[in-house]
Parts: structure tokens; C-alpha cells; sequence
């Protein structure tokens, strides 16, 4: 007797890092952490890279379920948000932010899940017209060490999670420990957005909006499961996913 087929995991695009000639090779090159296609997949997902061509944002959308969009050493450009003067900490990366943009408006026009992580959830909250504190130690006297000394594989902070958020749902909890290794941070979250979490010194941890299907991002990076909680949020993001998929 046959089995039943088992249900098609949905497609998730993944943001890579882009890096200049070095290292590993004498040409410009992609990279990205192995533990978030790992998470994805792990939750039921099928993560696939996306090249960093603003282009083929449309094209690519058409053949995903979802986003994630991922953080790195870099940050996302004021002048895209009446910021100011640059920063002298602050380090772009031209050609990622212009694609992440791109495929963030678009994900979040056709209302496809999103998930931003660290400089991912920065951006998210840039594409919901909101702004950020170029460096946070100038904005937030007395702030947390933010750039956490410690490993990124244990906690550096806990933060408490806003009640009625689509956070709070996934995580069940008030509080989490979370890693941390940022700078900046969302100052304010844009029209119709809510700031999901905070760290004890006040800093923005995360941002949502309930307008769409499913638009959360996080400060930090759950990929690394520092909190049990971490978990919870790739398989409620991959659930909303595999929903979006089944209704195609």
C-alpha cells in the first residue's frame, strides 16, 4: 500500500553577505553562515541563496514562499532614511541593501512572509518608513554593550517581549535571551508598525507589522538557538510560509 505523499516544503529565499576580492578568492564572492539554511530547513523550509541583483527581485519572488533576509557587518545607508550625515562607524555595502530593498518592497507588496534578522529586521523596518540610530552608543547614554563581548553562541542580553505582538504568540513568553551584535538600531519603526521587543536599556529588539501576512523582524539571530524560544520563531515563520504556498 502506498504512502501519502508528504506536503512540499516551501521555498525560502535567503539574503546572502557579499564580500571584495581576498580571502576566499581573488573575485568579489557570497557568502553566509551555514546554521541559517540549517534553521530554515530544519523548520520544514527549502532556503535557497539569492544573488544580489535587484533586477530579478520580481523574478525570484515569483518562485518563493517567503524571505529571510539576513544581517551582516554592514549597515543600510541613511540617506534611505532622512538619517543624516554618514556616521563615522557606519560601513555600506551598496549593491546588497539596493537588493534587499527591492525584494523586501516587493515581499512585503504581495504580503509573502518576511523574516529580517539582525541588519535584516533594520532594513524591514526601513522598508516600513521607519529610521534608525546610526550608532547606538551616541543615541543611548548608558546603553548595553550591544557588540557583545562574549561569544555569539551564548546569550548577551535578555530582552522583554511587548504583550499582543505577533512575537509574544510564537514565543509564548515575556522574556528571552538573545545574543547580540549590532550597532545601530530602529529608532522609530515606521507607520502602522510595533516594536515587538526591548532590551533593558530601552534599545528596539524587534519590529512587526500587522498589516501583512507575516513582516517580523529580529534584532538578533535566532539561527544560533541561544533561547529555546529561537526555534519557535523559523517554524512560525516557515508555517506561514508553507500557507502562502498552499494557497498559490
Amino acid at each position: 500500500m502506498s504512502q501519502p505523499r508528504p506536503a512540499s516544503r516551501p521555498v525560502i529565499g535567503v539574503t546572502l553577505d557579499a564580500e571584495q576580492p581576498g580571502g576566499y578568492s581573488k573575485l568579489p564572492w557570497y557568502a553566509l553562515r551555514q546554521n541559517y539554511f540549517d534553521a530554515i530547513a530544519a523548520a520544514g523550509g527549502l532556503p535557497v541563496a539569492l544573488p544580489h541583483a535587484p533586477d530579478l527581485a520580481n523574478d525570484y519572488l515569483d518562485r518563493l514562499d517567503g524571505l529571510v533576509v539576513t544581517g551582516g557587518a554592514f549597515d543600510v545607508d541613511p540617506a534611505l532614511y532622512g538619517g543624516g550625515p554618514l556616521h563615522p562607524t557606519v560601513a555600506l555595502k551598496p549593491g546588497r541593501t539596493e537588493f534587499e530593498l527591492a525584494a523586501t518592497r516587493e515581499a512585503l507588496r504581495r504580503d509573502m512572509p518576511v523574516l529580517g534578522i539582525c541588519g535584516g529586521q533594520q532594513l524591514l523596518a526601513v522598508a516600513f518608513g521607519g529610521t534608525l540610530h546610526q550608532h547606538i552608543p551616541d543615541a543611548v547614554p548608558g546603553a548595553l554593550p550591544h557588540e557583545q563581548p562574549n561569544p555569539r553562541t551564548e546569550p548577551g542580553h535578555e530582552i522583554a517581549v511587548a504583550e499582543g505582538t505577533l512575537l509574544a504568540r510564537i514565543v509564548g513568553r515575556p522574556r528571552m535571551a538573545v545574543n547580540s551584535a549590532h550597532h545601530q538600531a530602529v529608532d522609530r519603526p515606521g507607520e502602522g508598525a510595533l516594536v515587538n521587543a526591548t532590551a533593558p536599556d530601552g534599545v528596539v529588539e524587534g519590529v512587526e507589522h500587522p498589516a501583512y501576512r507575516f513582516a517580523l523582524g529580529v534584532q538578533w539571530h535566532p539561527e544560533y538557538a541561544v533561547d529555546p524560544a529561537d526555534t519557535l520563531i523559523f517554524d512560525a515563520f516557515v508555517a506561514a510560509c508553507a500557507e502562502r504556498a498552499a494557497r498559490r
